[in-house]
């Protein structure tokens, strides 16, 4: 089973694993969110917002005792909503209250989100422990901040609870949508063909003998709904009002920010077979199964010398055949002539392609036992800030921070990014609903082929005919069937699917010509593809804003020694099926490369075409910025001087601390105690 930890191993053969340093109380609480989620039921959109929520909790518990600091929260009224606190000053230990306020927000914060989770128990026997460690009582349930830093942190953590419960979430309906309904009847996944989709430029829910979610949890449903498909009213923490865009459908506004602009619909193209755009796309995710058979002798480099390194995105639809290569696979990446943190040539990475793609697929996906795609960019920042090569130099000028003060910065960014691509990306996918290439290849084979009028099986609306990859079954073909049933059918060149799988640590599908009626994503049986609509990828836009964020923060494109990389051990990596033949190091210059290999992953594992991916990027790219320079300001609030001496104190109102008077302590009061909340 493959550990789904992210140990990356940095340039000379630093091996950095979690654990093996001393981590910030930050570091720590977010540790235990990532589990928490792995140990949830995979929805990135909620665990996004929690991520978020809770970074913020851990930001606030440290802005309050900066003075040169702001809170986001405390003493705002964020989209509306007040969450008040009268000024308190800074405690004789500030880092010791910062790290008590933090611990206790997290921790109820944790307790609330998290209650439903299958595995609730041991997200909560963990968090227990964490804080007896702490040495913190988890008794103290007390919301009077006056009283110190404990009682801080559980107001810090009620008001962030009550936000979110009016937040457009649907909290308390365990956030299920009110309004959205499927257009298409379910497809029978088990079954060949895809007789009963009704429109095939819209999502169709599948019927699953039995449905596992990506993090490994069994659903009772076995026809899972669209998760979020209203997230879009979500309130965010850097989109702008301007950047929306409301559209009506059965009486739900929703809300679309960074509008990208309708996807590639099969009707809107006179073009027949693959000149139609909406074809194209599909065929490709088609051709490139075919690239996922370890029998498959393909060598590829794939070192940062020979991949990614990509300046320049598809603007439009029209562009996108030029970024992709049909038939080989993979971009227009040409990698790096250097690491510039050395000035040395990368050296070549090789390995078969098809090893490359399946690898990519599992390693990208983030399941099962998974954080999510939002989480997987925090365990990545996580790693990242153990290298020994990071010097944690704000946007790399400066002093260098202290690891609390790195981390909860590094967090709210993060956080706020992933929450607002979650808001978009879905508020996209609710309102464009658009058709995943399991409901589009199986829907268009059964129509049949688009590519000449004057052969067999013609349809504009079927699939495109590709010589070695997409053609048609004839007299004496192994798939004809009895009596020649299937003559005139189409059949692909493709992954053969989980049903040639008995055993996955011994069993691999391998690729050969199957009819396309029964084509299957590179996924297992009881997921085969996410429940929401493909239009935008969610991974795309996911991973492009973590990268700008992580390029932002550090202040360097590159990640630390200017690599980094994942090693996958020979038939120990793979879920499904045995894998990969070889060992396979996944390797990435920059975050972007990372991000750019995340995308590309997805098409590989039959999710998405490249009309979901590009705008996913772009989109990503423009949210990660924003969240960067939104969240600025608040790291430079003008510095205040506190009274330094006490003269006249008025008794506090709940007597845990005592109050100097305004006129001695300046433009602020000042609450005084200890740690333990006593004079």
């Amino acid at each position: 089973m493959r550990i789904l930890i992210l140990l990356f191993t940095l340039l000379m053969s630093v091996e950095i694993c979690i654990g093996q340093t001393e981590h910030s109380v930050a570091r720590q609480w977010n540790e235990q969110v990532l589990q928490a989620i792995r140990n949830d039921f995979a929805r990135p959109t909620v665990h996004a917002r929690n991520l978020f929520h809770i970074s913020v909790a851990m930001y606030d518990a440290w802005a309050i005792y900066e003075p040169n600091a702001d809170t986001y929260a405390l003493g705002k009224r964020v989209h509306g909503f007040e969450m008040p606190i009268l000024p308190i000053g800074v405690p004789i230990n500030k880092k010791e209250a910062q790290e008590k306020a933090m611990s206790y927000a997290v921790y109820r914060l944790i307790e609330h989100r998290f209650q439903k989770a299958p595995l609730f128990q041991f997200i909560q026997e963990d968090n227990n422990l964490l804080m007896d460690e702490l040495g913190f009582d988890i008794n103290n349930t007390s919301t009077d901040y006056f009283c110190g830093p404990a009682e801080l942190g559980n107001y810090i953590a009620k008001q962030l609870i009550d936000f979110g419960l009016q937040d457009g979430s649907n909290e308390e309906g365990d956030y299920e949508n009110l309004f959205y309904e499927p257009v298409n009847q379910a497809l029978r996944i088990d079954v060949n063909g895809n007789p009963t989709i009704r429109d095939l430029n819209r999502w169709q829910p599948l019927q699953l003998t039995e449905f596992i979610d990506q993090a490994g949890n069994p659903i009772s449903n076995n026809v899972p709904s669209f998760l979020s498909a209203e997230w879009g009213s979500v309130l965010p923490f850097s989109l702008q009002e301007e950047d929306a865009t409301l559209f009506e459908r059965d009486g739900f506004d929703y809300k679309v920010y960074h509008d990208p602009g309708p996807p590639a619909y099969i009707e809107n193209s006179e073009d027949n077979g693959i000149e139609d755009m909406y074809k194209w796309g599909n065929a490709l995710v088609s051709v490139w199964s075919s690239h996922l058979d370890p029998a498959d002798l393909t060598q590829w480099d794939i070192s940062p010398s020979a991949i990614g390194n990509i300046t320049d995105y598809p603007m439009t639809i029209d562009e996108l055949p030029d970024f992709y290569n049909f038939l080989e696979g993979g971009d227009i990446g040409t990698g790096h002539e250097v690491n510039p943190h050395n000035g040395l040539p990368y050296a070549r990475n090789m390995v078969k392609r098809s090893d490359y793609a399946r690898v990519l697929a599992e390693f990208w996906a983030d399941g099962p036992d998974s954080e999510t795609p939002p989480g997987h960019w925090f365990t990545i920042l996580n790693t990242v800030n153990d290298s020994p090569d990071l010097v944690k130099k704000f946007r790399g000028q400066g002093e260098v921070l202290d690891d609390l003060e790195w981390d909860v910065k590094a967090y709210f960014i993060l956080g706020g990014a992933m929450h607002d691509v979650a808001i978009s990306s879905w508020g996209i996918k609710g309102w464009y609903d658009y058709v995943r290439p399991v409901s589009a290849i199986r829907g268009m084979a059964e129509l049949g082929q688009s590519t000449d009028p004057n052969l067999p099986s013609f349809d504009p609306k079927g699939l495109p005919l590709i010589p070695g990859y997409i053609e048609l079954i004839e007299e004496g073909d192994d798939l004809e069937g009895f009596e020649g049933r299937y003559i005139g059918d189409i059949k692909l060149k493709a992954w053969r699917g989980p049903t040639y799988i008995g055993i996955p640590s011994l069993d691999i599908a391998g690729v050969d010509w199957i009819r396309a009626s029964n084509w299957w994503p590179y996924q297992r049986p009881s997921f085969v593809t996410p429940p929401f609509a493909g239009y935008v990828s969610g991974h795309s836009t996911y991973s492009r804003a973590g990268a700008e964020v992580l390029t932002a923060f550090t202040g360097d494109p590159f990640f630390p020694g200017g690599l980094a990389e994942f090693r996958c051990e020979k038939e120990d990596f793979l879920v499904f099926e045995k894998g990969p033949s070889t060992n396979v190091t996944l390797q990435w210059a920059t975050y972007r490369d990372a991000s750019d290999q995340c995308s590309l992953s997805r098409i590989w594992g039959g999710i998405h075409p490249p009309v979901d991916d590009i705008p996913g990027r772009l989109i990503g790219e423009r949210i990660g910025i924003d969240a960067f320079n939104f969240a600025l300001p608040y790291f430079e609030k003008p510095a205040f001087v506190p009274a330094t001496e006490i003269t006249t104190v008025f008794p506090n109102p709940t007597d845990c601390g005592v109050f100097i008077s305004t006129e001695e302590a300046g433009e602020y009061p000042v609450s005084v105690y200890t740690t333990n909340g006593q004079l």
